[in-house]
């Protein structure tokens, strides 16, 4: 499957610190894309975009800077396509709060880490998903809110609420919910696609994976 930049197989970095990255890299699997490990910032050359999953973000902070990915990382977002979930959207939002450490500050909005409760607050709920009649299945495990969008971001997901629960701004992207954890691959066609700008395939139907115990 070629990519949009040229012929071969397109790869895609999955950072993979802390967290739930395992299930991302299987969803980008399934739709035919090299998913890398990054853990270190050589890891990051050659990538069409990084996907930054669900964890501990004080955790993944820590990790960035001691394995020297913190610049690297931040260069990169500034410069290329990422999706981050849940603790990725934190990482990549303009505030949040009580971290070690600031955030990459490349999606203006501002974040609350853990607003929805402790982890035995999880819970699933059907998510308005841009303009699609269907409703995605949206997994919350420690998540965090949104509780600001900055002008000239797009809101792409929402609760029946109306409350924002996924964002855009240009080639960057943040949910607060776990698209991974689900059978349903829409998200990760859409960020490839309409996002990144790759040719990819209609997504297979993929049996729905564990909750694991992510926080952010």
């Amino acid at each position: 499957m070629p990519s949009a930049a040229g012929s071969g197989t397109p790869r895609v970095g999955v950072l993979s610190l802390q967290g739930d990255f395992a299930c991302h890299r299987a969803a980008l699997e399934a739709l035919g894309v090299e998913a890398i490990r990054v853990s270190l910032p050589e890891h990051l050359e050659g990538l069409e975009a990084v996907v930054m999953p669900g964890g501990e973000s004080t955790a993944m902070l820590r990790l960035c800077e001691s394995t020297g990915l913190r610049g690297p990382l931040e260069r990169f977002v500034r410069e290329r396509p990422a999706l981050g979930t849940c603790a990725g959207l934190i990482l990549l939002a303009r505030g949040a709060d009580l971290l070690p450490a600031s955030t990459l500050d490349v999606l203006d909005v501002d974040v609350a880490r853990n607003a929805y409760g402790r982890q035995i607050d999880s819970f699933s709920e059907a998510i308005v998903w841009r303009d699609d009649a269907e409703p995605l299945d949206g997994v919350f495990i420690r998540a965090p809110r949104i509780t600001r969008v900055g002008k000239g971001v797009e809101v792409v997901a929402t609760r029946s609420s109306g409350e924002a629960v996924g964002v855009r701004a240009g080639f960057t992207v943040g949910l607060g919910f776990h698209p991974e954890l689900t059978q349903d691959l829409r998200v990760h066609r859409w960020f490839l696609a309409e996002v990144v700008g790759l040719r990819v395939p209609a997504p297979p139907v993929r049996s729905r994976l564990g909750a694991g115990s992510e926080r952010s």
